[in-house]
């Protein structure tokens, strides 16, 4: 496991990053706004990964460990906020709606560097003002930690074109309908079908990310036609894939 660095300032700029550049697991004392506005970002914490087109952010508060990567050639961009202020969901990393205002304030404060001098203080504060957390569906993988979950997950992900019912996933992990039914409930927080909707559209997103058309994403992830898939995908995101992906 790699060691956790500490960054006591949580930087501030933009970078420009190959398909699959990440950076390693780290924390830093100010909160912090990772946002890509080309590519798929993906935020990985304690509680799972949170996944990223160019219409959401995440805001990551301070002393949270994480680590992060891109699919696709990406633009990214960073934005560190004092610890003071208070983020969109109190002390949980979450996802952040990324409306014209806030991308043009996004990608200005990560331009100009940390805020020093006094306009680029103010436009930091318009920024924070700005923050507004995702509307649900929020788009995160969570990591399971039930050995019967991960089961699943893997038996999913292997053929993930496949729709197996839960009853089946059950007979080849060893584990009831009904048992892994309650562990998704009790210990994911979200059904078995709406957690499998977000591993359909992770997936996807960085197919899309690749290249890959969405009639491929479509079908490569489990929709059961192109039409769902863009419903589902706009429902997360506020967009089409289409429109983000050309």
């Amino acid at each position: 496991m790699p060691k956790t660095r500490h960054v006591p300032t949580a930087p501030t700029e933009t970078r420009f990053l190959a398909s699959g550049e990440e950076v390693d697991p780290h924390r830093h004392d100010d909160h912090q706004v990772i946002y890509a506005s080309s590519g798929v970002l993906e935020v990985v914490v304690d509680a799972g990964t949170w996944f990223t087109p160019a219409t959401r952010a995440v805001w990551v508060p301070g002393g949270t460990t994480h680590h992060w990567r891109v699919h696709g050639s990406a633009t990214v961009h960073l934005v560190g906020v004092p610890a003071g202020s208070r983020g969109p969901r109190g002390g949980e990393p979450s996802l952040v709606l990324v409306h014209p205002l806030f991308r043009e304030l996004l990608i200005a404060c990560s331009q100009t560097g940390p805020a020093v001098s006094p306009a680029e203080r103010r436009m930091l504060a318009v920024l924070t003002d700005q923050v507004r957390p995702a509307p649900e569906p929020a788009t995160m993988l969570p990591v399971l930690r039930d050995p019967r979950l991960r089961d699943v997950q893997a038996v999913l992900e292997a053929d993930l074109a496949s729709s197996p019912a839960l009853a089946d996933l059950g007979r080849r992990v060893g584990a009831s309908e009904r048992t892994l039914s309650r562990l998704f409930h009790d210990t994911v927080g979200m059904g078995f079908t709406v957690w499998r909707t977000q591993l359909r559209l992770h997936r996807a997103s960085l197919l899309l990310a690749e290249g890959r058309t969405v009639t491929q994403a479509a079908a490569a992830c489990g929709f059961s036609s192109p039409s769902a898939f863009i419903t589902a995908f706009q429902a997360a995101f506020g967009r089409t894939p289409g429109s983000l992906y050309r």
